[in-house]
């Protein structure tokens, strides 16, 4: 009798029953193309013939993956605190050993090993606090304001719960640029809040309009609550550097509409463009005086995957929070406890970050050295890029100013579009897969990114070394040559 009940019985979870909000999650960035991608990968592996030796993977920003050297001292302090009995080897310079012993004096039995506390370690909070002070000129932050995190998304995704209330029309609207980063309209999705666009300047170089963003909330409050405000600057996937003047526009709009702002600021060390320059949105709020800086509620976020480090996989990152209600607070700090704590040596690699060698110490000449050139050659290679973009005709890239990302416009000839109707794809998720097949170039579509009705786009990385990007560009440009005449 069990045996027959046992197998009559069907699964409890099913997609039927599961979490509705789940299945309209979508992360383009690693999406059906970087699945097809992984197979292709494992074809040229078991022999099989391509019109490819290697799949180039440009849709991600892993700076290590794609073939960038780890900095020396990041990772001697990480060595030193993973294994402790190397602080007694005369290889490690005195500058990375006083650092690993701080940290490790900081955490439980001395060993990374241990929980932190939920917040993250106090003196790593306290470097983070002393480190956003130098960058903004001296404009005081407090450690209690600091709060650690598995890399900027998970702490984005966390303040977003707290702000995603209501029903109907009183649902949390949640204002986010289009393109961009698909982690935003995913956390929307999971969490039921309702995802408010407001479109970049594309004929101004992705440029932010606060006449859009006006438009943008003039609209959604016909059906929802916006609440929140959601800034990419440096911009992801568009590469777009915000001048001061739309920075403060941003946050006169925010106060005007009562808008609580996120800034994801994780690119805020990759610059290039001549005359750009990257203003915090801390900063910024603090010297438009007390009308602002008393008043409007800001999150800022930061990273240790991107700028000159590219550790993706240690997952350290932080958020700064200003003007919170003090009960909130108490709300967020419950909240990250629930977790336990961030991983530890994502919290040291965040630390040797915010309290780099100086001036004088052993290992100052070398990191300067090191950083350097990391961020001049994504300089090069962002120009670079622009450049080989715009020789082709159909192809429109603007200037990447920032971050490690193009985003070309690119033409797609009406009977693509119709052949990929056909298939039910997006034109664009149709002709990036036909890049992958052909030319084992792989790059995410800009339909996962969003973007105006009847353009078509992909974000391709910048992080390949030069020789192998000169050749992904001259790839990408043989390829759309053909693929214009074959669907002409």
């Amino acid at each position: 009798m069990s045996e027959v009940l046992f197998q009559s019985r069907g699964k409890v979870l099913t997609v039927d029953t599961m979490n509705p909000a789940v299945k309209k999650v979508e992360y383009a960035v690693r999406g059906p193309i970087v699945i097809r991608a992984v197979e292709l990968e494992k074809e040229l592996k078991q022999g099989v013939k391509k019109p490819f030796t290697e799949v180039i993977k440009a849709n991600i920003g892993d700076a290590h993956a794609l073939g960038q050297r780890p900095i020396t001292f990041l990772r001697q302090v990480i060595a030193l605190c993973a294994y402790p009995d190397l602080l007694n080897d005369n290889k490690f310079p005195e500058d990375a050993k006083e650092r690993a012993r701080r940290i490790l004096q900081a955490c439980g039995g001395g060993s990374i090993g241990a929980y932190s506390a939920s917040q993250g370690i106090d003196c790593v909070r306290q470097d983070v606090a002393q480190y956003i002070e130098r960058r903004d000129g001296g404009i005081p932050s407090d450690p209690n304001n600091i709060y650690l995190s598995t890399g900027a998304s998970d702490a984005i995704v966390t303040l977003l719960k707290l702000l995603v209330s209501g029903e109907g029309r009183s649902r949390t609207g949640v204002l986010i640029p289009i393109p961009q980063y698909p982690l935003y309209s995913a956390a929307l999705s999971e969490l039921g809040a309702v995802q408010v666009n407001y479109y970049l300047d594309e004929e101004n170089c992705w440029a932010l309009d606060v006449q859009e963003l006006r438009r943008a909330v003039t609209a959604a409050r016909q059906h929802c609550q916006p609440k929140v405000l959601c800034i990419i600057n440096p911009g992801n996937p568009t590469g777009q550097v915000q001048s001061r003047k739309c920075i403060e526009d941003v946050i006169r709009f925010a106060a005007e509409e009562k808008l609580f702002l996120m800034a994801d600021e994780v690119y805020q060390d990759n610059i290039y463009a001549q005359g750009c320059q990257f203003h915090s949105f801390k900063k910024v709020l603090y010297e438009m005086g007390p009308e602002y800086c008393n008043t409007v509620e800001l999150a800022s976020f930061h990273s240790t995957s991107k700028c000159y480090m590219g550790e993706c996989g240690f997952r350290g990152g932080y958020m700064e929070v200003i003007n919170l209600d003090p009960q909130v607070k108490l709300q967020l700090t419950k909240l990250v406890s629930v977790r336990l704590c961030p991983p530890v040596p994502g919290q040291v690699l965040l630390d040797v970050i915010t309290n780099p060698p100086r001036e004088g110490e052993p290992s100052y000449k070398q990191f300067i050295k090191e950083k350097t050139a990391v961020l001049n050659n994504l300089a090069e290679k962002a120009q670079l890029t622009e450049e080989i973009f715009n020789t082709v005709p159909g192809i429109k890239c603007n200037p990447v100013q920032g971050a490690m990302y193009s985003f070309p416009r690119i033409e797609i000839p009406d009977k693509a579009v119709k052949e990929a109707q056909a298939k039910g794809q997006s034109p664009d998720m149709f002709y990036c897969m036909k890049l992958l097949e052909e030319m084992g170039i792989c790059v995410v579509p800009g339909s996962g990114f969003g973007q105006r009705e009847g353009t078509h786009h992909f974000r391709m990385t910048i992080l390949p070394p030069t020789e192998k990007l000169r050749i992904l560009l001259n790839k990408l440009k043989e390829f759309h040559e053909r693929f214009t005449r074959e669907y002409s």
